[in-house]
Order: structure tokens, then sequence, then C-alpha cells
């Protein structure tokens, strides 16, 4: 079984709430009420899980988010740590 590794969201104070919620729904595909929940938990600890994907997956998804971010000019912050 492959290694797997967290995607975690850096809160800021200028990306809006909104948008982390559109990426957490539309990247990771969690429903609503669950991105909402991530999305306050890292306003609220600076930092949150995303999700848990093999290393590739992981990457993948960074990218993705950090390409989407930058489009809207919002400093959107993630990284990936190896699952304990």
């Amino acid at each position: 079984k492959p290694p797997r590794y967290k995607v975690l969201l850096h809160n800021d104070d200028y990306t809006t709430r909104e948008f982390v919620v559109e990426v957490l729904k539309g990247v990771f595909h969690r429903p609503e009420p669950e991105a909402v929940q991530i999305m306050l938990h890292v306003h609220h600890n600076g930092v949150g899980i995303a999700g848990v994907y093999t290393y590739e997956v992981a990457e993948v998804k960074v990218r993705t988010v950090e390409t989407m971010a930058r489009q809207r000019e919002f400093p959107l912050m993630l990284s990936i740590e190896p699952e304990e």
C-alpha cells in the first residue's frame, strides 16, 4: 500500500472564505457542509486538512488549487506532509 500524504490549507488574511469553500468542493470533492466546516477550522486554527492522497495525487491537487488562487489573485498556500 503506497504511503499517503495530507494536503494542508493555510489561513491568510486575503483569500476569501467563499473561494476556500469553492476549492474544497470542486478540487477535493467535499460536500458543502463539510467544506464550510473545514474552511472554518482553517480560519480559526491557521491550518486544516483538505484531504489525504498518494503523493502524486496530492501534488496535482496542490498545483491545481495554487493555479486557481493565482488566477483570482489570492495568496492561498497549501502544503503536503506525510500521514502519520
